[in-house]
């Protein structure tokens, strides 16, 4: 199967959940291009497990190794190869599962697709896991980007009923995308997010978890940027933040809810501020025909609960395809939504450089 992304800048993510290690090759960052380690450790320790009670005991320092392709904090122009060293495996507490797919998860697509040759420990390639080394590709395009002026940030819009303040899509400043970064817990309103890990808690006391949405938005990002049709902004982000095992679905602007609106309510008016075109509303999120319009680029991702949960479900067989209970044991998150925040940023990052490097701007 492919894990391979991008078309000027490629990664390729490898390894599985409890391999012995895990990891990323970029290909088509410049020689001489600043390698920030340091910003690199940073996103990872935002992703990391076994932080606080509402994420997976599994502890993993997550610690970044660069084996090949820099030096001395320089890209050197050949592929760069990172890799993090999985330290806290329990492979034993998976050994139930082997034949009973857990619903909600990929165990039996995997079955199917690898002819049952899969590997249900800790998930596999379809881990929550493997995001880890999307987050080290991300961070390293992020901060290329950083340079040119242009800063992506998200934070917790909902988590199951419990809803934070929505980004003010015309009016969002860098400054405030890098204070949510600086939170454990990544909202705008503080107090919702109590509510919020409190409403995470009491599910993983019964045994069950949730899910969410994140919102994510960039700014700095000039007009003209993407392609229609095919190669469409939306196109390019949607498709990268699907390799987040949690989510399901995604929007951009006033999405769904703008499907209800008049044309007259749902268009944003052009409007000229600081000798530049722009629009009153932004219900477009910042994206028209595919194409940036100068506007803050706004989307939200739907995010399921996860599925590995402590509550008996029933599931099948697959050697003896009769119906059977399955108790799942192993160390899970109640809710993958608060980890996922640097994930969907980092996504976003490496598809913009993608893009733009092939458009020649960065």
């Amino acid at each position: 199967m492919s894990m391979t992304f991008g078309e000027n800048i490629k990664m390729t993510v490898f390894g599985q959940s409890h391999s012995e290690e895990i990891g990323v090759i970029i290909e088509g960052i410049e020689k001489g291009t600043r390698i920030d380690t340091d910003f690199v450790k940073e996103y990872l320790s935002r992703r990391a497990p076994g932080k606080n009670a509402y994420s997976t005991p599994r502890k993993e320092a997550d610690e970044p190794i660069f084996e090949e392709g820099v030096e001395n904090l320089l890209a050197t122009g050949e592929p760069i190869k990172v890799v993090i060293k999985n330290t806290n495996t329990r492979s034993s507490d998976y050994d139930n599962i082997k034949n009973l797919p857990r619903p909600g998860h990929a165990d039996f697509t995997a079955y199917v697709k690898e002819n049952g040759k899969n590997d249900v420990s800790g998930g596999g390639a379809f881990s929550g896991r493997m995001t880890a080394p999307l987050v080290i590709a991300g961070a390293i395009a992020s901060s290329i980007l950083s340079q040119s002026g242009i800063e992506i940030g998200a934070h917790i819009l909902k988590i199951k009923d419990v809803a934070d303040s929505a980004f003010d899509s015309v009016n969002i400043a860098p400054d405030e995308l890098k204070s949510i970064k600086k939170k454990a817990f990544p909202v705008i309103d503080d107090l919702k997010g109590e509510e919020m890990i409190e409403t995470i808690l009491s599910a993983k006391e019964r045994g069950d978890s949730v899910g969410g949405i994140i919102e994510c938005a960039v700014v700095g990002l000039p007009a003209g940027v993407g392609s229609p049709m095919f190669d469409g902004l939306e196109n390019v982000i949607s498709k990268a933040v699907f390799a987040i095992p949690a989510v399901k679905g995604i929007e951009f602007g006033s999405g769904f809810e703008g499907s209800s609106l008049f044309g007259s309510e749902n268009n944003d008016a052009f409007t000229v501020k600081d000798g530049k075109i722009k629009t009153e509303t932004n219900n477009h999120g910042g994206i028209l025909g595919g194409i940036s319009s100068g506007m803050p680029l706004v989307f939200r991702l739907a995010v399921k609960p996860t599925p590995s949960i402590s509550v008996p479900q029933k599931s099948v067989n697959l050697k003896t395809l009769k119906e059977e209970t399955l108790e799942i044991n192993g160390r899970h998150d109640p809710c993958i939504v608060p980890r996922a925040v640097p994930v969907a940023e980092a996504i976003t990052a490496f598809c913009l450089l993608d893009i733009m490097k092939g458009e020649g701007r960065i």
